[in-house]
């Protein structure tokens, strides 16, 4: 059998995080939503997303296909009733395709496979829009940490912390450090990746989840539900949020309600704001009607899409939107859509030059002991040129 995900319309609305990945590749838990199905299908995907993604999202198909779409994530039921497709079928929940097999490798018609789906009940996380990813994050979290869990063995947590809850809410990896922290498990699991460090004086409230080779700096304060990806350095407060891996937060400052891309930089004493004053609902800059849609949410924070960066002290004002690639630094509130490329913050924004963007993208990848190549090149290319009318 071969599983291809696929982007649907919901793509615009989890922009700016999906100019650079499928839906798929969006972490929500401990894992992306693609880890998610390779570990429940036991088996690798292959992706139908954008064409100027496709040469590092390459799909594959087959003789035998089932197409899952990319923004739902699996459970036992969802999962079974993939499994057990006939060809030619397809489920759908409401106006969503969910799932259809076929034999056949050309392009299809998500309103034809519609018509003939079976409907099913809407019982699975789905992500559709940004907030979904740190609003069902708690959910995500706890049906990962049982998956990657199960029947395996932690390691021993150090008597120089302090847990208040059940030992088994709590799982440390092969080569994880944890010293002299407390770790509160009650509201949730907490999970430590290979070679992770939570340094001392850091005080943890699940549910959490540390990727691999991620480090939690001395003193760090971490609320439920929040996912720190693999590759990151992660200091001060961050309370219901979900930081995708390779990006930093190094140092003291605020994160609440928030989602934060890859290779990011948060210089120190960052802070958003997640409530407004008069605790109103929060307004996000949508990038399918190009206007702010209301969230139906009293906290939200900061969207930040990968390569973007800020200086020291930037105050980021509730429901600030930030696309890729841009440079934020600068005394005041920035506005509350930043848009990609930009380079500048609240008294003047200029557009962040492509070949000076790769420039400081080669120094920060060299640093991870790895290349910015041709593929990433040519999609960040795609987006200098597609988000141009944003910059105007």
């Amino acid at each position: 059998m071969n599983y291809i995900l696929f982007d649907d319309y919901s793509r615009n609305g989890l922009l700016p995080f999906t100019y650079t990945r499928p839906i798929s590749e969006i972490r929500i838990g401990v894992l992306t939503i693609t880890e998610k199905w390779e570990k429940n299908l036991n088996s690798k995907v292959s992706f139908h997303t954008q064409d100027f993604l496709s040469t590092k999202y390459k799909k594959q198909s087959g003789t035998d296909n089932i197409f899952i779409n990319g923004k739902i994530c699996p459970n036992k039921e969802l999962l079974n009733l993939i499994l057990n497709l006939k060809n030619n079928s397809a489920i759908k929940a409401g106006n969503d395709l969910l799932a259809f097999r076929t034999n056949e490798n050309k392009n299809f018609d998500v309103e034809e496979l519609l018509k003939s789906a079976i409907e099913i009940p809407e019982n699975f996380i789905s992500i559709k829009n940004v907030w979904d990813i740190f609003s069902k994050n708690s959910e995500a979290l706890k049906n990962d940490f049982e998956i990657i869990t199960h029947g395996r063995k932690s390691q021993q947590l150090s008597n120089t912390n302090t847990l208040i809850g059940d030992v088994n809410q709590l799982f440390i990896e092969e080569g994880a450090i944890v010293e002299a922290s407390i770790l509160n498990v009650n509201a949730g699991p907490i999970y430590i990746g290979k070679d992770a460090e939570v340094m001392e004086g850091s005080i943890i409230r699940g549910p959490f989840s540390l990727g691999e080779h991620s480090a939690l700096k001395l003193g760090t304060k971490i609320y439920g539900a929040t996912t720190i990806g693999p590759n990151c350095k992660v200091g001060g407060e961050v309370n219901n949020s979900v930081i995708f891996g390779y990006s930093n937060k190094a140092h003291d400052g605020f994160l609440g309600n928030s989602v934060i891309g890859e290779w990011c930089n948060l210089g120190a004493d960052t802070n958003n704001s997640n409530l407004k004053n008069n605790y109103g609902n929060v307004k996000l800059f949508n990038y399918s009607d190009e206007e702010m849609t209301d969230t139906q949410l009293q906290f939200c924070g900061l969207m930040m899409g990968d390569h973007s960066k800020c200086g020291i002290n930037t105050m980021f004002n509730t429901g600030t939107v930030v696309g890729v690639a841009a440079n934020v630094f600068g005394a005041g509130f920035p506005s509350t859509h930043i848009p990609s490329f930009t380079w500048g913050g609240a008294d003047n924004i200029e557009t962040y030059k492509l070949d000076k963007m790769f420039e400081t993208a080669e120094r920060v990848y060299v640093r991870r002991g790895m290349e910015l190549n041709s593929d990433e090149r040519t999609i960040l290319t795609h987006i200098f040129n597609s988000t141009e009318k944003f910059r105007k």
